[in-house]
């Protein structure tokens, strides 16, 4: 071989030799430039399209933007929604002197005049109850007042009049004109429009009414003690044994022993709240005591045990006098509370001062108007929003028997309103302040619980656990 193709043959090893070198320089490069541009970069990943890879908040992955986080909504309190008021007032004892003072020229009665002064008062509630103390049995038998009551039917006409929706007909004078004028006092009444609760034309009949009271549904039952021991196939009312009915046509129940009104009371609240009723309220003519001033303990154990049974409210009758509110606790749920007023007195009747030896001077001639509201707000949720007492007199004059409603908001006008001055205008003032001095502390009492609840709902943070949909109307 020469020399000169030696020298070419070398040649070309030194020229591939230099490609090789100067691609590795390249590839160094390139691998140094990546290298600081990952540093510069970490975000820039090869992993980043791993559905397995977890991304840190704030981060996002091929053109996923992360949920923004929004704080929990303010806690609100919930509205009130619907609102009812209920008002009772007490005996309807329709006395001789009474039936007569509504005689008309032509021989028919009126009696329209005894209730136009708290006719106002009346109208306003939802709804309004009254007891009726005497029966309707007709012109067959004799008007009279005590011991056997019967009145003309027109005083289902004035309680109409004056805004009554409801007769409480179970008390202790139901029975006075025997099974006829029992059942033909329900008859009247339901033809005027009235609904009855205590005594039942029929055994079938419900033993309570469900009122809907501004839009919340009411469950409402009437009972009356009775003279008999409660063996026999009938209860005996003022000591008539109710022969040609039933127990199944009265709620009624034995002093010396309440056990079987207590069953009864467990059965018709389920059946109540089976069919709707948001609150439930007792109407009780007790006995038999009269013209006491304070509760015996023998109620005051009775109204512990409609509290018990869950009862929201107690409304008491029969003493002829007014006796105090109180507020009880359950002994089974002391959640729960159930306010009570143990009598209202009487709403009308001759009952003067003077004529009753066993009575307190002026006491019989005081009465009641007596209010409880419920609510309902959009939780649901149904409470006693209110409760109150207005006291009333009935001024005789001339004959005529006045309830007049003793708002001490008016005092200044009671003079103008009713047409009374000097010893019978300061009669009315002293009905007021017996009255409240019965019921003030107890009714104080309950008006206070009220506010603590009021206070509670109207405070947002007491509503944090609960969402907000749920709060809706």
């Amino acid at each position: 071989m020469s020399q000169r193709h030696r020298k070419r043959k070398n040649s070309g090893a030194q020229t591939l030799l230099t490609v090789l070198i100067v691609i590795l320089i390249a590839l160094t490069g390139l691998v140094v430039f990546l290298c600081v541009n990952l540093a510069l970069n970490p975000s820039r990943s090869t992993v980043q399209n791993s559905p397995n890879v977890t991304i840190a908040p704030g981060n996002t992955t091929q053109g996923t933007t992360a949920p923004e986080t929004t704080a929990p909504p303010e806690p609100t309190a919930p509205e009130v929604v619907n609102r009812g008021t209920i008002l009772s007032t007490g005996d309807v004892l329709m006395h001789i002197q009474l039936i007569r003072s509504g005689l008309q020229e032509d021989g028919s009665y009126n009696y329209d005049y005894m209730f136009r002064f708290i006719k106002d008062y009346v109208e306003s509630a939802d709804l309004a109850m009254a007891n009726l103390e005497t029966t309707t049995a007709g012109p067959a038998k004799p008007y009279q007042g005590n011991p056997l009551f019967n009145c003309p039917d027109e005083i289902d006409d004035a309680l109409k009049y004056a805004g009554f929706d409801v007769l409480m007909t179970a008390n202790n004078h139901c029975f006075d004109t025997t099974a006829d004028g029992f059942l033909r006092t329900i008859e009247v009444a339901r033809s005027k429009g009235f609904d009855v609760i205590g005594t039942m034309a029929t055994p079938e009949e419900p033993k309570y009414i469900i009122k809907d009271v501004g839009g919340i549904k009411v469950g409402i039952v009437c009972y009356t003690y009775e003279t008999s021991d409660g063996s026999g196939s009938y209860p005996s009312m003022n000591g008539n044994p109710m022969v040609g009915l039933s127990y199944g046509h009265i709620n009624s129940y034995v002093p010396s022993n309440p056990q079987k009104m207590y069953t009864e009371l467990e059965q018709y609240i389920a059946e109540m709240k089976a069919a709707g009723a948001e609150a439930t309220m007792i109407q009780i003519h007790w006995g038999p005591q009269e013209y006491a001033l304070t509760q015996p303990a023998a109620h005051v154990a009775m109204a512990q045990k409609f509290c018990d049974l869950g009862f929201d409210v107690v409304v008491g009758g029969h003493p002829h006098v007014v006796q105090p509110m109180d507020l009880l606790t359950s002994t089974t749920d002391p959640e729960h509370k159930t306010v009570v007023l143990y009598s209202m007195g009487n709403a009308v009747s001759n009952q003067r001062t003077g004529l009753i030896s066993t009575a307190p001077a002026g006491y019989t001639e005081d009465g009641v108007l007596y209010s409880v509201t419920f609510e309902k707000n959009s939780l649901g949720e149904v409470y006693v929003a209110d409760t109150n007492i207005l006291p009333t007199w009935v001024n005789l004059v001339d004959g005529k028997y006045h309830i007049l409603p003793l708002d001490k908001e008016k005092e200044d006008s009671w003079e103008s309103l009713f047409g009374i001055s000097g010893a019978t205008l300061q009669a009315a003032k002293d009905s007021y302040d017996r009255t409240m001095g019965l019921v003030g502390e107890g009714l104080q009492k309950c008006r206070d619980w009220i506010a603590e609840g009021l206070a509670y709902r109207q405070n947002p943070e007491n509503y944090l656990d609960v969402p907000a949909m749920d709060q809706a109307a």
